[in-house]
């Protein structure tokens, strides 16, 4: 799974290539046909109308009797952007280029921002043994404490035995932090490497089912992937991870595989619910991109974790003032954790 990217300014950046979606030249440049096109290609590709509970007919019956022959760009754009916020996917987005971009999130991206400091964890809390700007993590001891910690902004490492290296230098620690807040995610068999370096067991994690039809229930067969225990050194110990409505996509299949461990807790907040790969980038005949999920992943029961997002074993929300303070409740609610149900300080 490619690394969510939400900002328009990153935006700029995903959105050179030379990739092209040949619509052929009957296609009309004009606001009608251009809405059609779009609806219609999600009504027939979009993989989550029935796991998120949307009737996207009714998003037709809305909206369509709005365009007219006479709608302009702007009209049309904030059209588009409504219907895509109403499928709050953060993996689904539209484009009009030079101009605006809109992906759908469930929550307010500018506060959840506030509500996490790396720079404070790295001041006040950590002796790095090793770090990584381009691949987004830290890692090391926490002072004063017998636990280490592992920031990752990303699940983009530069090799599967990155977690071999990690306990190398933390993995003789009574237990383990793994920050996951502001995680953007990335590659989903990073998630699965690092995870299996945690794990004592295999079994089944989930599946996932790619749309292959017009209908919203056509899916081809489900491809199973499993928990595996991996890696010279297990790490068995007491887990916390750390989350917030920023944890998304790799990261959240990450926790997936985390989360069937006996030994791991997650605490903080709910993570972003956005789990599906995505289409290649589609293009409208007025130049507008687009893109949208087009699997579904299923837990072992059956059940999807998509626009519910995973839900922590202990919740406590930092505040954009706690930060402001020096103070991470997060953090400090895991310290308490460890403390009274381990004995871990």
């Amino acid at each position: 799974m490619k690394k969510l990217f939400l900002l328009l300014s990153t935006a700029a950046i995903i959105f050179t290539g030379c990739e092209t979606l040949v619509l052929g030249e009957a296609e009309a440049n004009d606001p009608e046909n251009n809405f059609e096109i779009f609806w219609n290609d999600f009504d027939q590709h979009y993989s989550l109308f029935n796991v998120r509970g949307w009737d996207w007919d009714s998003i037709y019956t809305v909206y369509r009797p709005q365009v007219t022959p006479q709608t302009t760009d702007e009209d049309l754009w904030e059209i588009q952007r409504q219907m895509v916020e109403y499928l709050d996917d953060a993996h689904t987005f539209v484009y009009w280029p030079g101009e605006a971009f809109f992906s759908g999130n469930r929550e307010d991206r500018a506060r959840l921002n506030a509500e996490f400091s790396l720079p404070l964890v790295l001041a006040d809390h950590l002796e790095v043994i090793d770090s990584s700007n381009q691949e987004e993590y830290y890692y090391g001891s926490l002072r004063g404490r017998n636990i280490g910690y592992i920031y990752l902004g990303g699940v983009d490492f530069e090799n599967e035995n990155f977690a071999d290296r990690l306990l190398e230098g933390i993995g003789q620690h009574d237990a383990i932090i793994i920050d996951l807040r502001n995680n953007g995610g990335g590659n989903d068999t990073d998630a699965a490497n690092f995870a299996a370096r945690f794990s004592d067991r295999e079994e089944l994690a989930f599946t996932v089912q790619e749309r292959n039809g017009p209908n919203h229930e056509d899916f081809a067969g489900k491809t199973e992937y499993f928990l595996r225990k991996d890696g010279p050194v297990q790490y068995t110990q007491p887990v916390v991870v750390l989350t917030d409505g920023l944890s998304v996509s790799a990261a959240e299949i990450m926790l997936i595989y985390l989360k069937a461990l006996p030994h791991v807790t997650q605490i903080g907040t709910t993570s972003s619910g956005d789990f599906s790969d995505t289409s290649m980038r589609r293009f409208l005949p007025n130049g507008w991109q687009y893109q949208y999920s087009i699997m579904k992943f299923l837990l072992p029961d059956g059940t999807s974790l998509d626009g519910v997002g995973h839900i922590p074993n202990i919740e406590v929300r930092n505040s954009e003032e706690s930060i402001l303070a020096g103070n991470d409740l997060v953090l400090e609610r895991a310290f308490q954790y460890l403390f009274e149900e381990h004995g871990i300080e």
